[in-house]
């Protein structure tokens, strides 16, 4: 027996619920998504996923690079780890020469782009557990990438294999876009999207709830000692190192000291003295006339130096003291108490996004060799970046320092009355029953790569921001929820 159904779709929404009508001739016959359920279903797998993801250690290392894995052995495993889950899964998925990938689905003429990073930050010291051991304490997974940027990762792709296990219709192509060198140079997306095709919109899962809709523009840049070595033969420092990366408070410093045997001991209260004053845990080691200095702070991200506690900047001021080498008065007189760039004569502030902010992510001295500072510089989208630039050179031209610049990224603003922003202010105000209020940042994201492209989470409002920082971790109750407004707002974004 035939029949002949005429079957409309219709839909309402509900707080977190999408309700769909099918019409088969006058009768209706409702069925719901309860997305939180859906994810909820899908707990242990999407955890165990996220466990053996964040087991794998992708730190940038250019020593194994090679063809397909430019940015080493360890980052081309965890791209590799997450595109072939999805092609298990029944996903289009590509690897683009180890650069970048992406896993795809749906259909349509516009694309929605979801884009995160599989390469983490180096781990750095002080872990209460294995860095990459993905331990779970207190309903929560420890490792570095857990919440920069794997979790959020790992729920965005969770949403999209909801939608797909639902079978829900979906008007657009959605690609979750994977990058592998967001935390050093961005080297990925440059390779990917000549190569790819650029989405009309899409959001980024690698900052905070509710909606970052405008990011600062970003200037790497180091400054380069090329004067005279100047130093006293009572106290010479033969070298001095701290941190890592641009865009990292330095957590470790160290110093090591030729010093007038006759100095050593009175040298040696006085830095214990300004490490105590300062709260800064410290080390010192005599061997004979050479003192080594080491000095502990506490790391964070380098949009927000403030929250951390630059060993490398405090070590510094302290040589300073005692030599009058250019490098370290140089430190003294404009890098200390410098974060806001009032000593280079570029403080700034708007109301879209706020203060101007400098971190000073690596020192390197070697007495007769290289001598550098590293800044990673965050300006407002309405900063004269042409005279803040000009400024900068002309204070590192009087000590003879020479500026070389690294990267550079300008700001990204989308409007508030986008339909981008409207539809994920929609979605995040009924699942979470909180006003999704629109913010800006320092840090840079992915979705400043397109015309059309947010910041949306992963941190909710008053979670503990513990991104580059020793024992990183993800709630899981927070992995949770973000999938379940990852999974409804892709589908909302593409119906």
């Amino acid at each position: 027996m035939s029949v002949n159904l005429n079957i409309k779709k219709e839909s309402r929404k509900g707080h977190g619920i999408d309700s769909h009508c099918l019409r088969i001739g006058e009768s209706k016959v409702m069925t719901t998504i309860n997305w939180l359920d859906e994810v909820e279903n899908r707990r242990e797998s999407l955890i165990s996923d996220l466990q053996s993801f964040l087991q794998i250690k992708s730190t940038l290392d250019e020593t194994t690079a090679c063809d397909g894995a430019p940015f080493g052995q360890n980052i081309r495993q965890a791209l590799e780890f997450i595109l072939e889950k999805a092609e298990k899964d029944g996903f289009s998925v590509k690897n683009t020469e180890g650069y970048a990938g992406h896993i795809e689905y749906g259909q349509g003429k516009e694309l929605l782009g979801v884009l995160g990073h599989v390469d983490v930050v180096p781990e750095g010291s002080g872990w209460n557990s294995d860095p990459f051991g993905a331990e779970i304490r207190d309903n929560r997974i420890y490792a570095r990438g857990a919440i920069d940027d794997k979790g959020p990762i790992m729920a965005a792709y969770y949403g999209l294999k909801i939608i797909k296990e639902l079978g829900l219709e979906l008007n657009k192509r959605i690609r979750i876009i994977l990058g592998c060198d967001e935390e050093n140079l961005w080297r990925c997306v440059e390779h990917y999207f000549a190569k790819e095709e650029m989405p009309s919109i899409g959001f980024s899962p690698d900052a905070d709830f509710p909606i970052i809709n405008a990011e600062k523009g970003l200037r790497d840049f180091s400054l380069n000692y090329e004067g005279k070595n100047t130093q006293d033969q009572d106290f010479k420092i033969l070298s001095f190192h701290s941190g890592e990366r641009f865009n990292m408070v330095p957590e470790y410093a160290k110093a090591v000291v030729e010093i007038n045997p006759n100095l050593v001991e009175q040298t040696k209260i006085v830095f214990e003295a300004f490490c105590v004053s300062a709260m800064y845990d410290f080390d010192v080691k005599v061997e004979g006339n050479t003192i080594t200095f080491e000095v502990y702070g506490v790391s964070a991200h380098g949009s927000l130096p403030h929250l951390g506690k630059n060993a490398g900047l405090k070590l510094a001021v302290f040589l300073a003291n005692y030599t009058r080498h250019p490098y370290f008065r140089f430190i003294k007189e404009y890098i200390a108490a410098n974060e806001d760039g009032n000593r280079f004569g570029i403080a700034y502030s708007d109301e879209i996004t706020k203060e101007l902010t400098i971190n000073y992510g690596i020192f390197q001295f070697e007495d007769e060799g290289k001598c550098s500072i590293a800044l990673n510089l965050r300006y407002p989208v309405t900063f004269d970046m042409v005279d803040g630039w000009q400024r900068i050179h002309d204070y590192a031209k009087a000590f003879k320092f020479k500026v070389f610049e690294k990267n550079h990224m300008t700001p990204h603003h989308v409007s508030a009355d986008s339909d981008l922003v409207r539809t994920l202010q929609k979605v995040y105000s009924e699942q979470t029953g909180m006003e999704a209020t629109l913010h800006s940042m320092g840090g840079a994201t992915y979705a400043r790569s397109l015309k059309q492209g947010v910041a949306f989470g992963p941190l909710f409002p008053g979670q503990e921001d513990v991104v580059h920082q020793k024992n990183e971790y993800i709630g899981i109750d927070e992995l949770i929820k973000m999938t379940a407004i990852y999974a409804q707002s892709i589908y909302e974004l593409t119906k």
